[in-house]
This record gives structure tokens, sequence and C-alpha cells, in this order.
């Protein structure tokens, strides 16, 4: 018989989610001080053109979406241009971006589903959104927070997932069950902001490939800091 008292592992667990639930908050503090300007980086003037961007960004930079968006969206600006448009001059725009013809596709359909189902508006609504094709949640996330102000959920990218798990904030290794950890640890009203923080500071001090914990702001809240291996923090 072992020797560990089968209670131990229950109280082990509250720990841990007590010490998260305490860390999280501070991390999103320190995170809003230091990255205060934290917003999305695609360009855009309507909700149809950050949808648009939104999807193009799948494997692509925000920077290089917001190239190849100027000369998109002067050409096409709106769903009803943009399903009147023939697939060779959307992959024409958008060429210089990975998976172009897929993406020339799924915008295509997009606008058309929009023009013929919802008057030629983005909808406001989760279903509806992801109905659209390309359209997954992590991407009506986006639109439905930056577009709207409506909060349903916590997009959910390649930084945000990285730094969920690197933080502790999240053990899941796929991005519905990131958004729920991450919900769960916030409320509503700073969803978006928990993104775009995670999201800058992934791209900045927290960089996937050369973090740098001697100047990360939440160094000392952080379970995989290389400063010092402090598994306590969890």
């Amino acid at each position: 018989m072992s020797g560990t008292n089968e209670r131990d592992a229950p109280s082990a667990t509250v720990g841990r989610d007590t010490r998260r639930a305490v860390r999280a908050p501070l991390i999103l503090e320190r995170l809003a001080r230091a990255i205060p300007g934290a917003r999305i980086a695609l360009e855009y003037t309507t909700t149809w053109q950050l949808l648009a961007a939104t999807l193009l960004s799948a494997q692509s930079t925000d920077e290089r979406v917001n190239i190849v968006t100027r000369g998109l969206f002067a050409r096409f600006p709106d769903p009803v241009s943009t399903a009147g448009a023939t697939q060779e001059e959307v992959e024409g725009l958008i060429g210089e971006l990975g998976l172009f013809r897929n993406k020339a596709r799924n915008l295509r359909a997009t606008a058309a589903i929009l023009v013929e189902q919802h008057g030629g508006e983005v909808p406001a609504d989760m279903a509806a959104l992801i109905a659209l094709p390309g359209v997954a949640r992590k991407t009506a996330n986006v639109v439905l927070a930056n577009g709207f102000g409506i909060h349903e959920g916590i997009a959910v990218d390649t930084h945000v997932g990285r730094l969920a798990r690197r933080l502790a904030l999240s053990r899941a290794q796929d991005p519905v069950g990131v958004e729920r950890d991450l919900m769960a640890l916030y409320p509503r009203e700073r969803w978006l902001a928990v993104s775009d923080l995670l999201i800058h500071h992934g791209r900045g001090a927290c960089d996937a490939r050369a973090r740098q914990c001697d100047a990360c702001p939440i160094e000392d809240l952080c379970p995989s800091s290389w400063v010092a291996g402090r598994d306590d923090r969890r």
C-alpha cells in the first residue's frame, strides 16, 4: 500500500489553483503597466475589414497582413465588392501571404454569405461568425471584442497559448482548453486585455526563442523563469 494519503492530492491541487488565482490578476496588472498601449496590431476601419484582416492573419505576421490589406481594401473595401471579385483577383492581391489561395477562397465565400444572409453586414453573434468559411472561435472572438465590444471569450493564438502554459495559467494544449482556463481566471471585462497583453508580451520580452527574463516585468510571477527555477510559484 502506498504511504500517500489519498486526501493529500486534492489539497495539493487546491493549493496550486489558489496560487494561480492569486498570480493571474497580478500578471495582468503588471503587463498593463508595462505595455499600456497594447491593442490589436491589424489595421482596419470597418468590422468587415477587421474580419478580413483576421482571416488573412493565420500563419502570417500582422505587419505583412497590414501591407497586403492596404491594396486589398483599396480595391475591394466591403463584402459586396469582395463577393464580386474573382479568385484570381484576390489571389493577386494577397499572394505574399501564406495559404493565400485558401484564404482568397474563404474571403470571397465569407463575403458572399454576408451579402446573401446578413445584408452585407458582419453579424455580432458568435454562432453566425463561426459558421462563416475559415472563421474559428479565435477569429470570432477578435471580431466581437474589437469590432463590437462584445466579450464572448478570449482570443487564443499561438502567443496566448504559449504564455498561458509558460506562466502556468493553463495546462491545456489546445486553444479551447486554454481559453476556458483563462476565462475562469479573469473577469469578462478584462478578456480583451488578456489577449492583447499576452500577445504583445509574447512578441517582446517573452519571445518564443529568445526570452528576456532579466528584463521581464512579471519574472517573479513566472514559474518558467530562467532567472531561477522556483516551482513554488505554480
